[in-house]
Parts: structure tokens; C-alpha cells; sequence
């Protein structure tokens, strides 16, 4: 360690605050046991942080440890003899042991649950602490607690000054070290954590043990300092006193919780000594801090300062080397001849719906296989499966002749299995090579490390340098991994992926949402990648999947229709009809017939011009132009992923919109809130449907109903058979009932166009018949667009319709046009393309 970052060390500025409150504490008038009371407050305050800043816990009720472990040192003084130091190491022995324990109990849920679980066992200590007099002294608590070592204010004060700033260099140390690293990780993206090889729940346990004992080392100095202890420390009313210091003092910087103990202890008692109602006071203080500064007092000086980084860790990055090793996989060489993975007879059930139905595959090395299929085939759910992020209802898994199909996630990573996911899955309060050296570390034997600094492990930074150079991320490697376009953090992700050193990777949807520039470096990447290692390949980009697999497989609701090479498979009549589909013989269509050119124009409803929309970075939609007219049917058609349900979604700005316009009859409605878009006269019957379950058919209705809209008669005239069931519960309608229901729902608003997202998915034909029907008798009422993946279906009802290719429109035309032009069709439709 050099002398600038000695200077620069939070440990330091700890010390010289503590040094500066203790010479100032008698001029000010300030008790030095207040001071002292600070400081352990502070520790106090940066055990919980631990949880907190660093691994995304909450606990509510960190004061069991503060209140148990101060009657520990209470009873060790009293009854077992010995000084304060040995009463001290009792204590933390037995916070330890207590940590262990809870966490090991409570660690098995998370979020809200985990908080109050924590509150809970607080209540629990504070319950037997007040009432078992015996031992405890129940109300009147332990008094006259010796302190043979320390006699003096003063004395002890020194003696917790060094011991406190001693753990909070513990601290500084751990947060650095492989174990500190890992538990920011955790903090960001848990699921992906467990994905690179890492025992999360291990990991929190570790946290949470380790916080115990910073805690209850705190409360037994609190013991110490007033000798003596009382159950009031453990009552539910100062349980979230260290939590309420973390966030006033800046829950995101590694000191905060010192400003935040400095302000709660000074402003507590200044306040309390003019007033006993002094939380009327103080209560308003933390609102007014918590809505101009979420950052807290360090947050809210740093600024003023302009600068808005978190100060949890150091915001350095370990030099580049001058010369970075080439890549190579570290994976164990494999037999050429026999598959990586196999899959047998796998299936997956929820409920009525079956997503995988006896799949059988073989994985092979050094190939890109790529796994294509509608939405909805269950391609994300195999993945899942294989991974292990679900357990398949039955069938076998075999990796290298072993089934792991009862193997957590993590032990599946360290056999050599890797994936990225279909929605980005990096760490964004991560630098770039952060998040590279982390994947990295997880295959290392020092990966939970508790005191060497993480980036003092020079193999491991290495292997990072390597990887970055890979994807091209080199000279980004410092960045916050948030300041990333979406095609960097693609790229990154692959990174992250490639770091487990595996022998196949999954990769999930890793074109989604890219430009066509990245398309092609993301492409040629994955292409390299499968001479090397076996690439199990989910994409929607079906042209890019033609050109760099070996080997296409395709699943169609939930089964496997056709497996082989990619231009056979495309050309395969079962996929062909999985994706564009067969209009069903008997449908109520109106006839198609070419548009007559002489026909006034028809007015224009809604215009979308140059529209660039996405979601949390990713671009989906890329210069979209699109309009609806008055009184007319359009089609909305493309492939999955191509941006169908997001144009939906920015009409109703229920999306990311970064450029272009959206106008509704002239009036720009770009961003507007979707309330006040639905109030103009748009709206929407989702993909899924998302009724309210717990209401009836009728409830679900007259909830939307307004005036100017269809009344519950006309509903009941539309749809015959909702009118039996109007009673009936929407948990219990099936999926076409469900559907009837959300197209009256649309129609209960006064409305100029309704947007209907894949309305026949899951439908049987009947009941597509009766929807279509519907649709029909809509075109009197208002405008309608239609998202469909299965183009025979839905154009005998059109006028107009749009193809989508990556986010912009391929094909502009009338219905007619398109229902005669089956190339047009294939090539941007179907499977097999100009290829």
C-alpha cells in the first residue's frame, strides 16, 4: 500500500473525525461519553451497512446482535471474571454463533420476508430479555458492570476509538477482498451471480455472520461504556436505529453511516433535551433528507461538489498490462465424437400449460446449434432447465455422462456449463472489468477470500484483460458498466459468459434489441465461438441464424418438429407452418379484393415518425415510421423479437422512447402518460390478457366502463357467452373466455383505436372463429392493429398491413397485396429467407 492511498483511505478520515469530535467534545460541551457513544455507533452502523450497501439485505432488526451481545459481556463480567477484552471476546464468540444460526434460518427467504424475519427475532430477545428476571434482570437490566481495565471516561474512550477504527480497517479490507467483491455482485444481480459458479446463500450467510459479530462487538462497547444493560435496546421502537444512521449518512459511501451516526446521536440529543416529543421534530428532518438527498448527507455534499459516484469501494481499475495475452479456453479438451449434453425425455409442466413435452438432443462440440421456435415454444423454459433455474418434471440431463439434473446452478457452472439470459444480466454499479474479473474470479480456488485485495491477484486480472480484449471492451474497461450502449453490454455479457471457462455455452437471445452494427460483431463473435467451444444458441434473428450455425433445431409448443441442417430445417413444411401458419377453412373473412385507387384517402389517425423506443438501454424499435387511418384494419406482422409488442407499447408510452414522434389526429402524444393516452382515445388488449382475477366477468367490465363507450348490453350482444358467464371469476375462464373478456374491456372506453396484441395466441379454432368474428363487427367502431406472427390469419380482415424487420418496417402494403405475394412472405415471414 503507497502513501497516496494510505492518504486516501476512509480509515484515515475515520480516525482524524474521531480525533478532532474528542478535542472538541469540552469546548463544545459535549459529554465524551456522547463521543464515545458516536464512535460505537458508527460500527454499529457499518455492520448493517455490510448487509445494506454491499449485499442488498434489509434487516430490520440488526439490533438482536447489539441488545444479545451486550448482556453476553454484561454476564461474562459478572460471572465468568476476567476484564473487558476477554468479556468482549465472549461476546463476539457468541454473536457469531448466534449470527450463524439465525441467518442459516432467515437466509431462506428474501426481500420484505427477510426483513421482518430479522424484526421478528429482535422481538423475540427483547420479550425474553424483560421478562426473565433471573438472569437477565428483566425491567431494571444488568447493572454495575465492571471495567477493571479501562476505569475512566477517557480511558475507554481511547480503548474504543482504536479498537473501532481497527474494525472499520477490517472493513475496508473485506469490502475489496474476492469474498467483498463478490457480495456487490450479489447486491446487483443475484440470479447472475449463481450463474458464474458462486454459492449465493453461502455468500449472504457469510455477510450476515460477519455483520453479527461487527454488531454485537458494538453493543457489547455500548455495555462497557454505561455499565450496564437493558432490554429497551432490543424493543422493536430502536431496532432500525443503525439502518435509519446507514441511510441518513448515505447508504452508498463507505462513511456514511459515520455522518449518519454523528447526526442522529448530536441531533437526538440536543432535540430530547428541549422537547419529549423530539420525534416530531427529527421525524420531519429525515423526510426532508430523504427527498432532496436519496444519497444521504455524504451524497448530498458530494453533490455540491458535482461529483454522484458511490464511495463503497475504490474507484480504480488494476493497470492495464502492456501486453495482454491472447485468449484461449481453459476448458478441458473433449471427445470430438461425443456429445457435450444430452437431454432425454425432459419435460416441464406449470399447471394446464405444458412448455416442454419429452425433448430429446444432443449437443456436440465445437458447434453452433442454434434452438429456434414461435413464441411461446418454451425455448427460454429449456434453457432454464438445463442450467438449472428449473427443475424438469422428469427426464434426464447428462453432462459428460453425468445426470445433473438435481445439481443447484452454481455446481452445474463448475462442470462447464455457461449461459447469458435473454434480458441483459451484467452488473451495472460495476466498472466493465469489474464485472469481467468478478466472472473470472468465480472459477478461482480464492474466489471467497476475506482479506487479500482482489485486485492484487494478478492470474485473475490477466484472464480479465484477456476476455475484454475479446469482445472489444479494452479501452472501456474503466467505465461504469451503466454507461454502456446496449451493444457494449451485450458484448460484455459474452464476456462474463465466456469467463466460466465451459465446454458449452448457452447463449439466450444475444442479438435482442441490437443495431445492425452490432448484429454483425455480436454475430461473428458467437460464429468464432463455435470453434471452439459448443454453442447452444436461442435467436429470433433467423437470417443471422442461418448464416452462422452448423446445426438448427426447432420447438413448436413445447415439442421438437425438426433438427438438422440449418437450410433442410428451413425449408422443413412442419416449420414453415409454425411460423407463418394456416388460416383456419372455416373463418368469417371479409373478401379480399385489391384496393380501389380511386377512394378519398382516408384520415390519418395516428403517425409514428423516425421512432427510436427500447427497454432500460436496449433499442428495439430503430427509426420506426407507421401509421393508422380512420376506419381501417392493419396489420402489424414480423418475426419474434422484431419489435411488434414494443410499437404497441410506445403508443402507449409504456416504453423507453429516445427519439422520433408519435402523434394522435395531429396531437403530440410522445411520452405522454398512458392514462392520459387512453383518456385521447387509444387503447390496448395486451399479449396474456392481464385480467383482474379476483374479479368477476362483469366486475372486470364496469371497472373500465366510461361514458362514451360500449355498454354492458352491447358486450353481452358481441359476446353471447359472456353473458353466462358474468358471474364467473376470471381465474376461472379459459383462455378464449379471458380473451373475450379483455377485447370488451377495450371497448368499455370511449375509443378511436384499439391495439390488439397477438389476440388468437393459445386459442383453439373455434374460438378464434368467434374472436375474428368480434374483430369484424369492430370495424365500424373503431381502428384497429392487430400484432400477429401468422400472416394467413389475420390478413382476410385487414386492409393494410406492415412487415417488421429489427425494429423498422420492411414491407408497406395492402392486405390484398400481400396475401398474393407469397415470396415477399417467405423472405421476410417465414424461416428459410434469400438464402
Amino acid at each position: 500500500m503507497n502513501i497516496r492511498s494510505i492518504l486516501s483511505s476512509p480509515v484515515l478520515l475515520a480516525a482524524v473525525v474521531f480525533v478532532a469530535l474528542t478535542m472538541l467534545s469540552y469546548p463544545l460541551g459535549i459529554p465524551i461519553s456522547r463521543i464515545t457513544q458516536i464512535v460505537i455507533y458508527t460500527l454499529y452502523g457499518m455492520g448493517v451497512a455490510l448487509l445494506v450497501s454491499y449485499t442488498g439485505l434489509v434487516p430490520f432488526g440488526a439490533s438482536v446482535f447489539f441488545g444479545c451481545a451486550g448482556y453476553a459481556v454484561a454476564l461474562a463480567a459478572k460471572h465468568l471474571g476476567g476484564n473487558e477484552i476477554t468479556s468482549l471476546l465472549f461476546a463476539g464468540v457468541f454473536s457469531l454463533i448466534l449470527g450463524f444460526g439465525i441467518g442459516a434460518l432467515i437466509l431462506r427467504r428474501s426481500g420484505i420476508y427477510f426483513s421482518l424475519l430479522t424484526l421478528a427475532c429482535s422481538q423475540i430477545a427483547y420479550e425474553i430479555a424483560f421478562n426473565w428476571t433471573a438472569v437477565t434482570g428483566g425491567e431494571n437490566g444488568l447493572q454495575g458492570v465492571p471495567r477493571p481495565l479501562f476505569g475512566s471516561a477517557i480511558a475507554f474512550h481511547v480503548f474504543v476509538v482504536v479498537t473501532v477504527l481497527a474494525g472499520i480497517l477490517f472493513l475496508w479490507r473485506l469490502v475489496h477482498s474476492p469474498f467483498g467483491r463478490a457480495l456487490q455482485a450479489v447486491r446487483d444481480n443475484e440470479q447472475r451471480v449463481a450463474s458464474l459458479g458462486y454459492d449465493v446463500r453461502g455468500l449472504k450467510l457469510k455477510a450476515f455472520t460477519i455483520s453479527a459479530v461487527l454488531v454485537g462487538y458494538a453493543g457489547g462497547l455500548l455495555t462497557l461504556m454505561i455499565r450496564g444493560v437493558y432490554a429497551n435496546n432490543l424493543n422493536w421502537q430502536h431496532a432500525a436505529d443503525a439502518l435509519l444512521m446507514t441511510i441518513l449518512g448515505g447508504v452508498h459511501h463507505f462513511l456514511g453511516t459515520l455522518w449518519g451516526a454523528i447526526a442522529f446521536i448530536l441531533l437526538q440529543d440536543q432535540l430530547s433535551a428541549t422537547t419529549e416529543n423530539w420525534w416530531l421534530i427529527f421525524a420531519p428532518i429525515i423526510i426532508l433528507m430523504a427527498l432532496l438527498s436519496p444519497e444521504g448527507i455524504q451524497g448530498f455534499v458530494r453533490k455540491l461538489l458535482g461529483k454522484s459516484d458511490w464511495t463503497l469501494v475504490r474507484n480504480t481499475i488494476p493497470p492495464r498490462p502492456v501486453r495482454i495475452e491472447p485468449f484461449h479456453s481453459k476448458a478441458a479438451q473433449v471427445d470430438m465424437t461425443k456429445p457435450v449434453m444430452s437431454v432425454r425425455k425432459i419435460s416441464k409442466r406449470f399447471g394446464s400449460i405444458v412448455t416442454a413435452r419429452e425433448i430429446d438432443l444432443d449437443v456436440m462440440p465445437c458447434t453452433v446449434h442454434s434452438f429456434i421456435g414461435p413464441n411461446g415454444a418454451g425455448k427460454t423454459t429449456f434453457f432454464n432447465m438445463l442450467t438449472g433455474l428449473l427443475r424438469a418434471d422428469q427426464g434426464e440431463i447428462m453432462f459428460e455422462g453425468q445426470n445433473i439434473n438435481g445439481l443447484p446452478i452454481h455446481k452445474r457452472v463448475r462442470l462447464g456449463i455457461a449461459r447469458s439470459f435473454q434480458i441483459l444480466s451484467v452488473f451495472r454499479h460495476l466498472t466493465v472489468f469489474e464485472n469481467v474479473r468478478f466472472a473470472v474470479q468465480g472459477q478461482s480456488s480464492k474466489r471467497n477470500g476475506l482479506w487479500r485485495d482482489a485486485h492484487d491477484i494478478q492470474e485473475i486480472n490477466a484472464r480479465a484483460w484477456s476476455l475484454l480484449q475479446v469482445v472489444g471492451l479494452v479501452e472501456r474497461a474503466s467505465e461504469q458498466c451503466s454507461n454502456l450502449s446496449h451493444g457494449e453490454q451485450r458484448l460484455l455479457e459474452i464476456a462474463i459468459t465466456l469467463a466460466a471457462d465451459a465446454k458449452i455455452l448457452l447463449l439466450d437471445e444475444p442479438l435482442a434489441g441490437l443495431a445492425e452494427a452490432d448484429r454483425q460483431v455480436v454475430g461473428k463473435l458467437i460464429h468464432s465461438l463455435g470453434k471452439t467451444h459448443a454453442v447452444l444458441l436461442i435467436e429470433h434473428d433467423i437470417d443471422r441464424v442461418l448464416e452462422i450455425s452448423d446445426r438448427l433445431t426447432v420447438l413448436h409448443q413445447g415439442r421438437l418438429i425438426a433438427d438438422g441442417k440449418p437450410h433442410d430445417v428451413a425449408r422443413d413444411h412442419a416449420v414453415v407452418e409454425a411460423y407463418m401458419g394456416n388460416a383456419p377453412e372455416d373463418t368469417t373473412t371479409i373478401p379480399l379484393a385489391p384496393p380501389d385507387p380511386l377512394a378519398p384517402a382516408k384520415k390519418t389517425l395516428i403517425k409514428i415518425e423516425n421512432l427510436k423506443a427500447g427497454y432500460a438501454g436496449s433499442q428495439i424499435l430503430d427509426g420506426l415510421n407507421f401509421e393508422v387511418r380512420a376506419g381501417e384494419v392493419v396489420a402489424l406482422l414480423g418475426r419474434n423479437g422484431v419489435g411488434k409488442s414494443t410499437t404497441l407499447r410506445a403508443m402507449m408510452s409504456a416504453v423507453d422512447i429516445t427519439s422520433g414522434r408519435i402523434t394522435l389526429e395531429g396531437r403530440d402524444i410522445t411520452n405522454m402518460p398512458s392514462y392520459e393516452i387512453n383518456r385521447l382515445g387509444i387503447s390496448m388488449v395486451p399479449e396474456g390478457r392481464r385480467l383482474f382475477h379476483n374479479l368477476t366477468v362483469a366486475e372486470n367490465l364496469i371497472l373500465a366502463q366510461r361514458p362514451g363507450g360500449i355498454t354492458v348490453e352491447e358486450v353481452w350482444e358481441l359476446f353471447p357467452k359472456l353473458k353466462i358467464l358474468w358471474k364467473q371469476k376470471a381465474q376461472g375462464l379459459s383462455g378464449g373466455e379471458r380473451q373475450m373478456v379483455a377485447v370488451a374491456r377495450a371497448l368499455m372506453v370511449p375509443g378511436k383505436v384499439i391495439l390488439l396484441d397477438e389476440p388468437f395466441e393459445g386459442l383453439a379454432p373455434a374460438v378464434v372463429q368467434d374472436i375474428m368474428d368480434a374483430v369484424v363487427k369492430l370495424r365500424d367502431r373503431a381502428s384497429l392493429v392487430i400484432v400477429e406472427h401468422h400472416a394467413e390469419s389475420v390478413l382476410p380482415i385487414t386492409d393494410r398491413a406492415y412487415i417488421m424487420v429489427n425494429g423498422q418496417i420492411a414491407y408497406e402494403g395492402s392486405a390484398y397485396d400481400l396475401a398474393h405475394d407469397p415470396a415477399t412472405q417467405a423472405r421476410l415471414l417465414g424461416v428459410a429467407g434469400e438464402h
